[in-house]
């Protein structure tokens, strides 16, 4: 259920006080860890990060004016592949940043980087690969930035990520 009231917390937020920004720049939410989110070890749970890893790509989505084009079409996000890094552990009741940004693209998919910081510290760090489709099938990166009104080319990735993909095909 927490998850459902960080969605709602995340729309209303948007809905009321709008952050635009580019479809280039760094998203951030701010969070807390709660009981529901512990495992075993009394930490957050690592499926955890990945679902909230899903409140931040939305908060793209979001701030960037692309949720009505998205609706319209009905265009979907989807993610193609990720690799995760955990560096310490979120504890009880701390607070932490998750940061979102799309680092580049090519005319399939969008690379994103996500990671979690609290007390300053990187906790956990995230690359992933995802695209959208909708009722036609996938929708191609030309199509979807025209819609962001971004028209430039994708940065240079990462060697880490360019690495990653390497090896991950």
């Amino acid at each position: 259920m927490n998850l459902y009231f960080r969605l709602l917390k995340l729309l209303i937020l948007r809905l009321f006080k709008p952050r635009p920004m580019g479809l280039l720049d760094t998203s951030t939410i701010q969070g807390r860890v709660w009981l529901n989110d512990l495992d075993n070890n009394i930490h957050m749970n690592n499926g955890r990060y990945l679902t909230l890893m899903d409140l931040g790509r939305l908060d793209i989505i979001l701030s960037c004016g692309l949720l009505g084009t998205c609706l319209k079409k009905r265009w979907f996000p989807v993610v193609g592949a990720l690799k995760i890094l955990f560096l310490r552990p979120l504890e009880p009741f701390q607070k932490f940043e998750l940061k979102t940004r799309i680092i580049g693209w090519d005319s399939k998919w969008l690379y994103l980087e996500q990671w979690f910081e609290a007390d300053g510290e990187l906790c956990a760090k995230a690359h992933l690969q995802g695209l959208f489709k909708g009722p036609d099938g996938k929708v191609g990166t030309k199509e979807l930035l025209a819609a962001a009104g971004l028209k430039r080319k994708s940065p240079q990735l990462p060697a880490d990520v360019r690495k990653w993909l390497r090896t991950s095909h």
